[in-house]
């Protein structure tokens, strides 16, 4: 091995390879990312319905609502980083920004008044869940879009994939496992109280999402600073109308679309109403 093959080796990547610390980086930012995501995805519906009293029926057809709403907002988003040049990057600046907006919506929604009554309770619940979707797909696109432009084609863009997935189910089980134990932790400790009620509920929550909205910054913010792009990749734009037709047309990919769309249906359900199976049928 020559002297530069030694030297990249000891940064801990192959020769031309990714470094260590950007593979690290990307990860970091995989965990904080979807600790928000599985917080909103398990825990809103119980949050608004049980602790703040909104209908669930009306809650379930936001959330839908909002899901048809991300079939259109996610394609764009992707046309509008294809179109992105800056002194950043195409990638890091929608990353960043979109991370802060999102984490001042996740803390909002978490957060709500307690002096609005049912009517401004579900004006509040319908904006803010919407402005949360819009903001995280601002970030979440971009973040994985940037796989190709770090990376070289074949082995190194399948492991910084997988890492990235594995790290993304570390972030996604924190707020599984940890919600429904610091969230009475913190509402008791705020009442000094050691019955709550599920109404008790609202403080710790509104100080949790704080906590995980902190993490999720500081995990982008990490990634941003040490993920460089290799210079200007090219990223191919295609019109909405040009992505749904290419869709129809290409059976594979439907059956694909469809099985992501049956999946993450089950998770949703799942993650959701798992919580009412514990809370009033188990105690």
């Amino acid at each position: 091995m020559g002297e530069n093959s030694q030297d990249n080796t000891q940064n801990g990547a192959p020769a031309g390879g990714l470094q260590k610390k950007t593979k690290i980086a990307y990860g970091v930012g995989a965990v904080g990312k979807d600790m928000v995501y599985m917080l909103v995805a398990s825990y809103i519906l119980y949050y608004y319905n049980s602790v703040l009293g909104v209908s669930s029926v009306f809650i379930g057809t936001v959330l839908m609502a909002a899901r048809v709403f991300d079939a259109f907002n996610d394609p764009i988003m992707g046309i509008v980083v294809a179109k992105t040049r800056s002194r950043w990057g195409r990638f890091r600046p929608w990353i960043f920004s979109g991370t802060v907006l999102n984490a001042v919506v996740l803390y909002a929604m978490f957060a709500a008044p307690e002096s609005m009554g049912a009517g401004g309770m579900k004006v509040f619940l319908t904006v803010t869940y919407f402005l949360w979707g819009i903001t995280d797909t601002l970030m979440d696109i971009p973040y994985w879009s940037m796989i190709p432009a770090i990376t070289e084609p074949g082995k190194e863009r399948e492991n910084l994939s997988a890492l990235a997935r594995s790290c993304a189910g570390v972030g996604s089980a924190i707020p599984t496992v940890l919600t429904m134990i610091v969230v009475p932790a913190i509402s008791g400790a705020v009442l000094a109280a050691d019955k709550l009620k599920i109404t008790d509920y609202r403080i710790g929550f509104k100080w949790w999402a704080l906590l995980v909205a902190v993490v999720f910054v500081i995990s982008e913010a990490i990634c941003v600073a040490n993920v460089k792009e290799k210079g200007d990749t090219v990223v191919e734009s295609h019109g909405i109308g040009e992505m749904f037709h290419s869709l129809v047309t290409n059976d594979q990919a439907l059956a694909v679309v469809i099985t992501i769309v049956l999946v993450n249906s089950a998770l949703y359900i799942t993650s959701n109403l798992l919580i009412y199976f514990f809370t009033y049928d188990i105690g």
